[in-house]
């Protein structure tokens, strides 16, 4: 017998919970390392950002968008984890919860909640909090591995802030005494190096991907054409310029690179959704974020690359959409 009903005919168990579930489970192995690296303040913090984003979901859902609260779904979870990681783990706690204010009851619920926001909010929150809160924001707690009760806020230079101070270097004292401040490649990519907590160690965020991939949650196509631009353009200047400030390895490793391109570039919501919308995208943030380093006062710039990007996401899909089969190109 031929049977009719209406669409949709594949039913599928995934679901948006399943895939935040898959997306916390990525996060994990950086959230361990953020607190084996900076003890309780990195547990604080985290708590704190996930705490205040559902509560604003919570908050939003129920009162604002008058629906029945969102916080199963997990996707505030997410977005909590990701503030986090954007943070420094000694982030004053009520800074925190501004962030996860503007990221979810600004962003995403002012928009119609989750599917419906232009910009991804984690990276709203924390540029927000960049801009108002400077010296928070820029102020790294020295790593000291598993010595979770250590009150020592000695702080230390990023990786990329030691590169700004590299290129800045008059004299070939002043270069030699900065270029030993800096991490060697087995730091960088365990994580021993300051900056903010989920960003540090490039193994983890590695270890994170791989497993989204394995889930089929994400494709490769805006890690891989992000890197490869950012790697490329570095590695010209640095072959062009011969500073050691453009090293193209060094720059892979250090800041929030890993983490934008893994886990923020990738969002469903705010990315492109044919392929080469996809392309199109990560190329863009690839190019952003090495004008920015490069150029810019800033030493990083993941964020504003990113965000940008997002803006031109409608666009985008509007003009890499796929052609229909039997359609003629218009």
């Amino acid at each position: 017998m031929l049977k009719i009903s209406t669409a949709p005919h594949f039913y599928s168990p995934v679901d948006t919970r399943s895939i935040m579930r898959d997306v916390i489970i990525a996060l994990i192995p950086a959230g361990l390392v953020a607190v084996a690296l900076f003890g309780i303040a990195a547990l604080v913090t985290m708590g704190t950002a996930v705490a205040g984003c559902v509560l604003f979901e919570y908050i939003g859902s129920k009162w604002w968008q008058k629906t029945a609260p969102a916080t199963h779904d997990l996707s505030a979870v997410v977005t909590g984890l990701l503030l986090a990681y954007n943070l420094p783990c000694n982030m004053p706690v009520w800074m925190t919860l501004l962030g996860c204010f503007v990221a979810i009851s600004i962003t995403k619920t002012a928009f119609g909640g989750i599917g419906k926001n232009l910009f991804n909010p984690a990276l709203v929150g924390r540029v927000f909090l960049f801009i108002s809160f400077p010296v928070q924001m820029t102020t790294w707690v020295r790593p000291h591995w598993l010595d979770f009760m250590n009150t020592d806020v000695t702080t230390s230079a990023t990786t990329l802030g030691i590169l700004k101070h590299v290129d800045a270097s008059s004299s070939a004292t002043h270069l030699s005494e900065t270029l030993s401040e800096l991490p060697n490649y087995t730091e960088m990519f365990l994580g021993y190096t300051s900056g903010s907590m989920g960003e540090v160690s490039a193994l983890a965020l590695l270890a994170g991907f791989l497993y989204l991939l394995y889930r089929k949650v994400i494709s490769w196509h805006i890690p891989v054409y992000y890197l490869g631009t950012f790697f490329m353009l570095t590695g010209i200047c640095w072959l062009v310029t011969d500073s050691p400030a453009t090293e193209p390895i060094t720059h892979l490793l250090s800041g929030g690179l890993l983490l934008g391109a893994f886990f923020m570039a990738t969002d469903y919501t705010t990315s492109p959704m044919s392929k080469k919308g996809r392309i199109i995208f990560a190329v863009g943030c690839g190019l952003l974020t090495f004008v920015i380093r490069r150029y810019s006062s800033y030493p990083e710039g993941v964020s504003f690359a990113i965000l940008i990007m997002n803006s031109f996401v409608p666009l985008i899909d509007r003009y890499a959409h796929p052609r229909i089969f039997g359609i003629g190109r218009k």
